[in-house]
């Protein structure tokens, strides 16, 4: 046997005794990153939620006329809609053409900040489930090895040993359900607010393109 055989001999027989018990470790790593990410995410929601009145009052004062008025009144909010409208009233002299560029380069640097992190809920919410499994096959395959030479007693340990590498499966379930309903939930979030953006910025659009009214001549 050569030192690699050996090397690799070693490995597996360190992997089957610790069994499924370091991917429970592994889980529960990432169940903590995933309850910090959610809670990351759902503390930057509720800061981003769009200021209704002062995104209504900005409109009122484009309706005049006045972008700059409009754009005072949105100082200091925060949101993608918002965020989307002052790029469009910053810009509101440069025409039409400019502003819708302005406007979607705005709407998809928002949408980039507001999925930060939903990734990894994702991809945990899709993988936890394969990850408990492995844990439970490395747990089932320890219990068949020990299987081999046991007796009546240790036999009953091996059918043991089988219900705990079942559990590692159980865990997996357990980290991917909050994930993926979180995930589901925090992107239709993104999705609302992408709209809401979408809507504001073509008002904004549609009043630059409109003509300035004229006022009426009083007659002589």
């Amino acid at each position: 046997m050569t030192n690699n055989d050996t090397i690799d001999a070693q490995l597996l027989d360190l992997m089957l005794r610790a069994g499924s018990r370091w991917v429970l470790w592994l889980l529960l790593l990432l169940s903590l990153a995933a309850v910090a990410v959610m809670i990351d995410r759902i503390w930057f929601f509720l800061q981003e939620r769009p200021p209704r009145d002062r995104l209504a009052a900005a409109m009122r004062a484009m309706r005049d006329g006045s972008a700059a008025t409009a754009l005072a009144k949105l100082a200091g909010a925060r949101s993608m809609e918002v965020a989307v409208v002052r790029a469009c009233l910053q810009h509101a002299g440069d025409g039409p053409d400019a502003v819708e560029d302005h406007k979607a380069a705005a709407l998809e640097t928002e949408r980039l900040r507001y999925e930060k992190r939903l990734a990894f809920l994702g991809t945990l919410g899709n993988n936890a489930p394969f990850v408990g499994l492995f844990g439970t096959v490395l747990g089932i395959i320890r219990a068949f090895h020990d299987l081999a030479g046991a007796s009546i007693q240790g036999t009953q340990a091996v059918m043991s040993g089988i219900a705990e590498a079942l559990v590692a499966t159980g865990v997996g379930l357990l980290v991917a359900l909050p994930a993926v309903a979180m995930y589901n939930t925090l992107i239709r979030r993104v999705e609302t607010a992408t709209a809401g953006a979408e809507a504001a910025s073509r008002e904004v659009l549609a009043h630059i393109k409109t003509p300035a009214r004229e006022p009426a001549q009083e007659r002589a």
